[in-house]
C-alpha cells in the first residue's frame, strides 16, 4: 500500500544559509500514529510546516494522498488538518462559528451535523455557543483540533498539542487521538512528553539537527535498542564491588545495598546464571531480584546525544 504521506530527499535552507532540514526522507502509513521526537530546534516544526505547505522546500518532493504539495497544492492541503503549537483564535467569536469558518476555507459545503459530531467527540458540545475568550487554555486547544478536523482531513498533524495542558485534560486528549485513529485518521504528533509517545504511537521517528536519525516501530525499537537491567538487592550492604565480580561491570547503589547488572536480552547468553553463582562465591547474599526495561525516553536521549 502506498504511504499517505511521502517525503523524499527534502531540504529546507533559508536565505541566511541556515539549513533547517537536510535530505529528509519519510513515509507515513495510512491509519497510523507516528510520533516525531527531537530536541528543541531539531527541525520538527519546520518539517510539519513544509509538508503542510506553510513554507516551501528548497529541494525534494512531498506527496500527500498521491498529490504533489507544490504542483497540486489544493488537493494535497485539503487532506491535511494542522493543530499548531500556538493558540491563535479569534477571542470574541463563538466556538461553532470559528469551526464553521475553517470548514468554509476549504470549500466544504456547510454541515453542522458533522461539526456537532466533532465538537461532541472533543467534549465541546456545551461550549458550542460560547465565545472563545471565555474558555480555558485546554479547551482552546480542543477548539484548535475541532478546526483542524472541520474539513474532514485524512491526515492530522499535532504540533505539541498538550503543551501547557493539565494532566487530566492531557489524558482526555490522548483518548480523543485514539478515537481519531480508530476512525481512520492518520496522526503525526510532536511532543515533549515522551511517555505519551511511548503509550500511544505505532512508530517513532527521531529527528536532530535537521536529519532523520531513525524511523521504526515502537516495540521493535525498544526491543532492539533498549537495554535491560537486573537489580540485585543484598541482605547486607557492601562498601565496594568485589574484585571477583569486576567482569560484570556492576553498578553499586549509593548505600551499597544493591548492585545493578545491564544485559542484552538478544544475546546468546545473558550471563545472569553465572553472575548469581559468582555472587554466592564472593560471599554475597541476595534479598531480592528486580528487572526493568529502559524507557523510550532513555533511548531517545541516547540517540540525540550521540556524537554527530
Amino acid at each position: 500500500m502506498a504511504p499517505i504521506v511521502s517525503v523524499q530527499s527534502l531540504t529546507k535552507r533559508y536565505d541566511s544559509g541556515f539549513e533547517a532540514l537536510t535530505d529528509v526522507s519519510l513515509d507515513i502509513r495510512e491509519g497510523e500514529i507516528l510520533a516525531l521526537l527531537g530536541p528543541n530546534g531539531a527541525g520538527k516544526t519546520t518539517l510539519i510546516s513544509t509538508i503542510c505547505g506553510i513554507t516551501n522546500p528548497t529541494s525534494g518532493r512531498i506527496e500527500v494522498g498521491g498529490h504533489d504539495t507544490i504542483e497540486e497544492f489544493r488537493a494535497a492541503r485539503s487532506l491535511i488538518g494542522l493543530v499548531p503549537q500556538e493558540i491563535n483564535l479569534e477571542p470574541f467569536e463563538k466556538v461553532i462559528n470559528s469551526v464553521r469558518f475553517s470548514r468554509g476555507l476549504f470549500g466544504q459545503a456547510p454541515n453542522d451535523a458533522y461539526l456537532d459530531e466533532v465538537l461532541a467527540r472533543l467534549s465541546l458540545t456545551d461550549k458550542r455557543d460560547q465565545k472563545i475568550v471565555t474558555l480555558s487554555g485546554g479547551m482552546k486547544r480542543r477548539v484548535l483540533i475541532a478546526k483542524a478536523l472541520s474539513h474532514e482531513p485524512r491526515v492530522l498533524f499535532l504540533d505539541e498539542p498538550t503543551a501547557g495542558v493539565d494532566v487530566e485534560l492531557r489524558r482526555d486528549m490522548w483518548d480523543t487521538v485514539a478515537e481519531l485513529k480508530a476512525s481512520g485518521v492518520t496522526i503525526i504528533l510532536t511532543t515533549h512528553y515522551i511517555e505519551e509517545a511511548e503509550a500511544i504511537a505505532d512508530r517513532i521517528a527521531v529527528i536532530n539537527k535537521g536529519r532523520i536519525l531513525l524511523v521504526q516501530d515502537k516495540e521493535a525499537l525498544m526491543a532492539e535498542m533498549g537495554r535491560k537491567e537486573l537489580r540485585i538487592e543484598l541482605t547486607e550492604p557492601v562498601a565496594e564491588v568485589p574484585a571477583a565480580l569486576a567482569e560484570y561491570d556492576l553498578e553499586r547503589s549509593e548505600d551499597g545495598t544493591a548492585l545493578t547488572y545491564c544485559y542484552d536480552t538478544h544475546a546468546e547468553s545473558t550471563g545472569i546464571t553465572r553472575l548469581l553463582t559468582d555472587l554466592r562465591g564472593a560471599g554475597l547474599h541476595l534479598r531480592d531480584l528486580q528487572t526493568r526495561q529502559s524507557s523510550l525516553e532513555e533511548i531517545f536521549v541516547g540517540l540525540v546525544t550521540e556524537p554527530a
